[in-house]
């Protein structure tokens, strides 16, 4: 279990603490099961801007050579905005992003839109965390096998040296 002090900046999360009815109605509206360790930390932190804001890629992308930055991650609810049910949630990017509906777009990136983290549900098992980048077509790029492992590997992006 990781700490979600360490996770995000002192910001407050974006939405009130997850509860049980809630996870249940977001669940049901996104029509897929949301990966334990997202629902664990959202019951203690529940979304707002992450203190560690990059992520190793393992290839180029719009953003660098070797990562992408990560700025936000989706509260589980309905009213912050940018929520995973709100106004700027999931249904938002595929509906007028055109992002592909492969599964539930998480965290959106410092590029106003122009890629965006979601968590990649088209094979079986726990869904992998992807990076999707419109600039470059909608490519989509596997950074993580799974929500934890991916929590694991953010890091502070002045740590990375690739050019960007």
């Amino acid at each position: 279990m990781l700490d979600p002090t360490i996770i995000f900046d002192t910001s407050g999360p974006l939405e009130s603490p997850l509860t049980d009815e809630v996870l249940r109605e977001v669940e049901a509206q996104l029509g897929r099961k949301l990966p334990a360790a997202y629902v664990d930390l959202a019951r203690r932190h529940n979304g707002g801007v992450l203190a560690r804001d990059a992520h190793p890629s393992p290839g180029r992308t719009s953003w660098s050579a070797n990562y992408v930055a990560v700025y936000t991650l989706a509260a589980i609810g309905r009213t912050a905005s940018f929520s995973l049910c709100g106004e700027l949630g999931n249904a938002f990017w595929i509906a007028e992003w055109g992002y592909p509906d492969i599964g539930i777009y998480i965290a959106d990136c410092p590029s106003a839109g122009h890629d965006m983290i979601a968590l990649d549900y088209r094979s079986p098992g726990a869904p992998a965390v992807v990076h999707v980048d419109q600039d470059w077509n909608y490519q989509i790029t596997v950074l993580a096998p799974d929500f934890e492992t991916f929590l694991g590997g953010l890091i502070d992006e002045p740590d990375f040296d690739g050019d960007d």
